[in-house]
């Protein structure tokens, strides 16, 4: 469990007389504005609509820290469990079954629970008198561009498993032009296709498709590559959750990553209004995020190196290393971190 510092009186005025905006209806989102007003700092936030994924696994970690970040609430309660990963990841390889420890949920649904577990009324704050934003939507600051490394889509179809298939249980299975990942949620079960629709992949496959009775929907597409914004901050903002990063659903955990990257605006943000260089400030935020986005494309490299091979892949390869050696250069630039997380603030690397 974290350990909270707590605000000398001093710092509490300073924050006081600042006011944070928090733009975006994301995990991220509601995670700084818990963060926030649990420091006292004042902050008025703007929701932006946006399409909403299904279903979403949470992995032991993120349940942790999401607990860390809303002590007194109840996330997770009567949520379906996952209990058992089965993997075909090669054409030619026998399936694989792992024992797993995860959560579904919706993300409509675990972002109701987490908006509950926020205080009634953020403190009193006004857009125009804001000295700090953190965008969990876009738009982001000119000059801010996104890069992406790859170009894949994901389709996550509605489908009905068949009789006496294990509620409990998530398929992943790597084809010829791109894989599958099924997912049960309690009474329902969604299907992720990458690379192509879900009755094409489901063609080829002999895992999944042994699963599933029937494709009751014809699934709703959205971006499955690895992107990131460069800059990722500057004087007065931070990009946070799905306006920073872009996370390949196969090796992000991305509800962790939102989790993690309000962790550290939040004590960004804190460590500045009491004082902090802005300068060092935004560029640790930025180098950090860099490295956790280096880390993740580093991850896709192994997975789709040992998938099922051809041109498909191939050309997953390619992206993929483009963008290592795309954040390579970046951090090679921003030289060594100087602050470090103590629970949720900053503190300097001596």
């Amino acid at each position: 469990m974290v350990h909270y510092l707590e605000l000398s009186d001093c710092a509490l005025i300073v924050f006081l007389l600042k006011t944070v905006s928090i733009r975006g209806e994301s995990i991220a989102a509601s995670c700084c504005a818990s963060l926030l007003q649990r420091a006292g700092v004042p902050f008025v936030r703007e929701k932006v609509s946006r399409p909403k994924l299904p279903a979403i696994m949470l992995s032991g970690t993120t349940q942790r820290l999401l607990t860390d970040i809303f002590p007194e609430a109840e996330l997770f309660d009567g949520l379906p469990q996952i209990r058992r990963r089965v993997v075909k990841w090669n054409t030619g390889s026998p399936s694989l079954a792992l024992p797993h420890s995860a959560l579904v949920v919706s993300e409509p649904a675990l972002l109701e629970r987490i908006e509950g577990a926020l205080l009634a009324r953020p403190a009193k704050a006004t857009e125009n008198t804001a000295e700090w934003n953190i965008l969990s939507a876009r738009p982001l600051p000119k000059g801010s561009e996104e890069f992406h490394f790859g170009s894949r889509e994901g389709t996550a179809s509605a489908v009905t498993l068949k009789q006496g298939c294990d509620g409990e249980t998530s398929w992943v299975e790597s084809l010829p032009n791109g894989w599958l990942f099924l997912l049960p949620d309690g009474a329902h079960a969604w299907l992720l296709s990458v690379g192509g629709p879900a009755q094409s992949l489901l063609a080829e496959s002999s895992l999944i498709a042994a699963q599933i009775f029937s494709v009751d929907s014809d699934g709703q597409s959205f971006p499955c590559h690895p992107r990131i914004a460069d800059p990722l901050s500057g004087p007065g903002w931070l990009a946070c959750g799905s306006a920073a990063l872009g996370f390949d659903p196969l090796c992000g955990d991305g509800s962790g990553h939102a989790a993690r990257e309000a962790i550290l605006a939040s004590a960004v943000v804190r460590a500045a209004m009491q004082g902090g260089s802005v300068s060092e400030l935004i560029a640790h935020y930025h180098a950090r995020l860099l490295a956790g986005f280096e880390r993740h494309l580093a991850v896709c490299s192994e997975f789709y190196r040992s998938g099922a091979g051809g041109a498909w892949w191939d050309e997953q390869i390619r992206a993929t290393e483009q963008g290592l050696t795309w954040c390579q250069a970046k951090l090679a630039a921003a030289g060594a971190f100087k602050y470090r997380l103590d629970g949720f603030s900053l503190e300097t690397v001596c």
